[in-house]
């Protein structure tokens, strides 16, 4: 009864074997696949990274420099910028460390490029950033509007986040109370006219989409 008991389990596992290894090859296959997974950095076009000068560096964890790059979808980096990373670290090698500076993050094309009735989206404003410090991407300046993460609605398209450095002058830089009590639809170019800021010694971009959009 032993015996005929051991040749009977042995002839029954041995196709419940056979799947389990089959399974076990798929799965490390997959597994393969997911961290073999292949990451393209695409670069803007050149109507898009005309907008890109000056050397300002926007850095984000593992992505490094996003410059003039789209955020690729692949280890999740969409998913990520929108819902896990803080601010980035901004450097500009050319400050001048005797002077003072004004970051401007915006969405432009809010809700979508094609129709963008709400721009600017203002997702960080920062003054008073010392020259010596932005070298360094220690910006510790004074924030008017806190960071918020780059969260393109689904269904819009890509969309483009814009950095714009400027010099700033000898005066207190402040929103007004209608700047504050809202984020969309900042008129932009009169912020930069009241203070008479000029143009930006430097700016950059970069853009991406809903990170549960697939591609085109």
């Amino acid at each position: 009864m032993t015996e005929g008991f051991f040749i009977a389990g042995t002839d029954t596992m041995k196709p419940l074997v056979t799947c389990f290894l089959i399974a076990g090859f798929i799965f490390i296959a997959v597994q393969e696949d997911v961290h073999m997974e292949e990451c393209v950095f695409k670069r803007l076009d050149r109507e898009d990274s005309t907008f890109c000068r000056g050397d300002l560096k926007v850095v984000y964890p593992e992505l490094g420099d996003v410059g003039c790059i789209y955020i690729p979808k692949c280890h999740f980096y969409r998913k990520r910028i929108s819902k896990e990373w803080s601010s980035p670290d901004v450097r500009y090698p050319k400050a001048d460390e005797r002077k003072k500076y004004i970051l401007i993050m915006v969405d432009p094309d809010a809700p979508s490029r094609a129709n963008p009735k709400f721009r600017f989206w203002r997702h960080w404003t920062l003054v008073d950033i010392k020259g010596a410090d932005l070298k360094n991407g220690n910006l510790e300046g004074h924030i008017l509007s806190d960071y918020h993460r780059p969260t393109p609605p689904s269904q819009t398209g890509y969309h483009r986040y814009q950095f714009f450095l400027y010099e700033q002058p000898n005066e207190p830089i402040a929103l007004s109370p209608e700047e504050r009590s809202t984020r969309g639809s900042w008129d932009m170019e009169d912020f930069v006219d009241r203070f008479d800021l000029g143009r930006p010694v430097a700016s950059t971009q970069f853009i991406t989409k809903n990170y549960r959009e697939k591609e085109q």
